[in-house]
């Protein structure tokens, strides 16, 4: 199972042995919160700090996200420790959010010794079977010479293929044992290999259906930012002259200034990309899942089109939608080669059928939400100023909701990498620790966007970014209620307002007591100098905003619909 780099060293314990094989990986960094069945090893951890950040961070379910964050930045697997029982299980949302939004992630938690293993002791529970679902891998140790092999082989996993988390439970008998510990940077895995070179006889069908297409369409998921494929999927725009939209985790994959770039799909995607998937004769998607949000009723969607369908998992070619040219590889290397099979075409009449749909959308909804003129802070203003100026360089991270839609709607993305939000599991609470995960790991401005509801959900991570000093920025659009359940009970349950209207706090005096600069703005001519205000401050700040309490997020596409019934209001 080992390749050993260096002859076995004098005896260690098993949690330094951890800690120097998560150095062999490139950690510098790790997310967590102490606990008895864990001791051991923040024991050794007393003596890498000069080696090893360790964040304390104030709940263990912020420690996943937060890594989520650093990882999403990266590319690299995040690290997150946490205790057994509670600890353990408080880090399954972020495990299951990482595994949805294919994260690497490598969760470590400590286990109560073997020897009380299936007793029932204090604080023992099973995280390997509750975490066998969510993970691609999982493992418990219980003995301290495993810990190189299993570190070495949890980071390929997680890092390798589709990237995912992976979750090691480590007993404390075994973080204790003393061993001669022999460094292992690679393990070798004879049932796991990923495909990452696609096949070329289907890269060569598949530019054969691009080349007779007169409406191709470009659908672009998260596999090309996470392949690092925007160059390729702009060059193949530009080549066959065809449109692009995105998904939710496909925003900033290329410019939203970009020539070719028509919008994103989606329940609150943009009115084109919806309406006229279902007018495409080839559709391309890279990277993409084919999630229900997209495709809304599956009988009706993309009812003319030939699919051209690139992942490196091959378990998603298929699954949702029927695809002529399956295609697994990873994202860059399958456009790189489809690239030079492209010719060059006029598709302008194509793209112009984009810019009629855009223009009915601006003036029926766009214009209206950045330009009010009258009743409260509309969120698409907030974040329209908010995109203006930074630029839309900065690196935002919505949390779930109305605010992250509206976010996704109007931030107008220039660089890659640039969104970081909770998709397929739409995981509240998310953004505030993800975005000081990613500010930790980035040089660029990282901005939480978050709504009231969202904002209670991990407030107390705002210890964490003050003790850290932290300068991510954090802004909250308070509407006073949980706005994207309102907005659902306002149109499909006959307004019949169950449970969503919030009574919130003092959210000034709570980042009082944290000791982080804050501003409540509820005047529109307030707000550009405010934001200028946040961006300026050097440490970490939090603006709230006051926003209309009845604001609804349009387009949208209800449950069960086609992409096509899109609607306007």
């Amino acid at each position: 199972m080992s390749t050993f780099t260096t002859q076995p060293s004098s005896k260690i314990s098993g949690s330094k042995a951890l800690l120097e094989s998560l150095l062999l990986q490139g950690v510098d960094t790790i997310f967590g919160y102490p606990g008895g069945a864990i001791m051991p090893i923040y024991d050794a951890l007393y003596d890498y700090e000069s080696k090893l950040r360790h964040i304390l961070v104030r709940h263990e379910q912020g420690a996943a996200h937060a890594a989520e964050g650093w990882a999403r930045v990266t590319g690299k697997p995040g690290v997150a420790f946490a205790t057994s029982g509670p600890g353990a299980t408080n880090l399954v949302t972020g495990i299951a959010d990482a595994m949805m939004d294919s994260v690497p992630l490598v969760c470590i938690t400590g286990q109560i010794a073997s020897t009380l293993l299936g007793t029932d002791a204090f604080q023992e529970v099973d995280i390997v079977g509750i975490t066998a679902p969510i993970t691609k891998w999982n493992y418990q140790v219980t003995r301290a010479a495993e810990i190189p092999g299993v570190i070495a082989k949890a980071f390929e996993i997680a890092g390798t293929g589709r990237p995912g988390p992976v979750l090691i439970d480590i007993t404390k008998d075994a973080q204790f044992e003393m061993i001669h510990y022999a460094p292992v940077k690679h393990v070798h895995m004879p049932g796991y290999n990923p495909t990452v070179h696609p096949n070329p006889k289907q890269i060569e069908y598949a530019a054969k259906l691009l080349n007779h297409a007169k409406r191709p369409y470009i659908l672009s998921g998260h596999g090309v930012l996470i392949s690092h494929a925007s160059s390729e999927l702009s060059e193949l725009a530009i080549k066959g002259d065809m449109p692009v939209a995105v998904t939710l985790h496909g925003l900033s994959s290329i410019p939203t200034s970009h020539s070719h770039y028509v919008g994103w799909l989606g329940m609150h995607g943009n009115y084109a990309p919806n309406i006229l998937t279902n007018k495409a004769d080839v559709i391309l998607a890279v990277g993409m899942r084919f999630d229900d949000r997209v495709t809304g009723r599956l009988k009706d969607y993309a009812p003319h089109a030939q699919i051209i369908h690139i992942d490196i998992d091959p378990a998603e070619l298929n699954k949702n939608v029927k695809t002529v040219v399956p295609v697994v590889g990873d994202a860059k290397l399958a456009l790189s080669a489809l690239i030079p099979h492209i010719k060059k075409f006029d598709r302008s009449t194509w793209r112009e059928e984009f810019k009629k749909y855009y223009a009915i959308e601006y003036d029926r909804v766009i214009e209206q939400e950045i330009k009010p003129q009258r009743g409260g802070i509309q969120m698409a203003e907030v974040i329209h100023t908010l995109s203006n100026t930074t630029k839309g360089k900065a690196v935002i991270v919505p949390d779930v909701g109305q605010h992250q839609m509206k976010s996704c709607r109007y931030y107008e993305f220039e660089l890659p990498d640039s969104l970081i939000t909770s998709g397929g599991m739409g995981t509240m609470g998310f953004a505030l620790p993800a975005a000081m995960g990613a500010q930790v790991a980035s040089n660029r401005q990282v901005i939480a966007i978050l709504g009231d509801g969202c904002f209670q959900m991990t407030i107390q991570e705002l210890a964490t970014i003050a003790q850290e000093k932290i300068p991510v920025k954090v802004i909250v659009l308070n509407n006073s209620h949980l706005g994207m359940v309102r907005q659902w009970q306002e149109l499909f349950f006959d307004k019949r307002y169950s449970f969503t209207t919030m009574h919130n706090p003092d959210f000034m005096k709570i980042c009082e007591g944290y000791g982080i600069t804050s501003k409540k703005v509820s005047h529109r001519a307030q707000l550009a100098e405010s934001v200028q205000t946040m961006l300026d401050h050097k440490g970490p700040y939090v603006l709230e905003v006051v926003c209309e309490k009845f604001e609804n997020v349009f387009p949208m596409i209800a449950t069960g619909a086609s992409v096509s019934e899109v609607r306007l209001s």
